[in-house]
């Protein structure tokens, strides 16, 4: 027998012996509620009575996470290998339910769930950021499936972003993403830097830009880092965003308006350290310059329509110096 079981069974016998619960507690050095308790408790089952019981309340109008969600934040890390964040996200976004980083933490660690393998970062890896929003836009497009193509223009410095989805990436195409890009920034912007992609680089695209006075800053071949802002917000809506939808559904560019207004308005953003791309715009809007602004420094002259070419366009702009 158990030694606290012995020890709770001795005070039973000695009150059903004296009858007197005060000389009892004085001699054991309890309580008179611990003796009480443990006197019904064996009245009512014996020796299994003076067990130790839990303590566990049997409901928790409190609790912040049941069954349902835990299987949900289980399935979400076991099928898309998403991180606390992306996680935190996803069940706010899609479901409503916004936990906490320690909440989410608490459920992996309780499955024994292994953390994600950490990416190997270079110690010299140094970040730039343009200062002021509008200074550069960074476009490219991205093939979602056949027939569906994304375009992305992200800003370098609030990362505030516009999405669209075409058939194909042409250059009318990147006409009307360019009107929509106008629209929907809140702010003005100097120049947009892209890919070599030839829906880019059509005459009447870069003749658009010259007429808007924005700057033309295509990136060299085989160089996608000096885009990295686009690539991985794009690699974000792979991960993120389009897992979570029917490619097929024809309320398809609805849903990415909807993940574009979030991505503004209330996903954090970790290079930003945790704030909003919309809380970014606020902050730097005394030092953002107007469209006004933006023309007075467009120099035409200095600007002209680029090849596609990397390399003969290197030539043409030697040639130019020399005149």
């Amino acid at each position: 027998m158990d030694r606290e079981i012995a020890k709770r069974l001795r005070w039973v016998k000695l009150f059903e012996v004296t009858g007197h619960a005060g000389l009892v507690c004085l001699k054991c050095g309890t309580s008179r509620p611990t003796l009480r308790k443990w006197v019904k408790r064996y009245t009512a089952l014996g020796e299994e009575g003076l067990q130790e019981q839990s303590r566990r309340p049997k409901t928790s109008p409190s609790k912040k996470i049941f069954a349902e969600q835990e299987a949900l934040i289980l399935k979400l890390r076991r099928e898309r290998s998403l991180g606390h964040r992306r996680l935190a996200s996803e069940l706010k976004r899609n479901h409503g339910t916004p936990y906490s980083l320690a909440t989410i933490h608490k459920v992996l660690q309780k499955n024994e769930v292994k953390l994600l393998g950490k990416r190997s970062i270079r110690k010299s890896f140094i970040r730039y950021n343009r200062p002021i929003p509008g200074d550069r836009i960074q476009i490219d497009t991205c093939k979602i499936v056949p027939g569906l193509y994304q375009y992305t223009a992200i800003d370098d410095c609030t990362r505030w972003r516009v999405l669209r989805l075409y058939a194909r990436r042409t250059a009318e195409n990147s006409l009307a993403f360019l009107e929509c890009m106008l629209e929907e920034f809140p702010f003005a912007f100097q120049r947009i830097q892209t890919d070599r992609g030839r829906e880019f680089f059509a005459y009447k695209f870069q003749e658009r830009l010259m007429k808007y006075g924005i700057k033309f800053r295509p990136i060299k071949p085989r160089s996608p880092h000096l885009n990295g802002k686009v690539e991985r917000s794009q690699k974000t809506d792979l991960e993120e965003f389009y897992p979570t939808v029917n490619l097929k559904a024809a309320e398809i560019r609805d849903q990415l308006s909807e993940w574009q207004h979030y991505y503004n308005w209330e996903r954090p953003h970790g290079s930003l350290g945790g704030k909003t791309p919309i809380k970014q715009v606020v902050e730097l809007s005394s030092k953002t310059p107007f469209w006004d602004d933006v023309g007075a420094q467009y120099d035409q002259a200095r600007e002209r329509i680029q090849e596609q070419n990397y390399y003969a366009d290197l030539q043409i702009r030697k040639l130019k110096r020399c005149l």
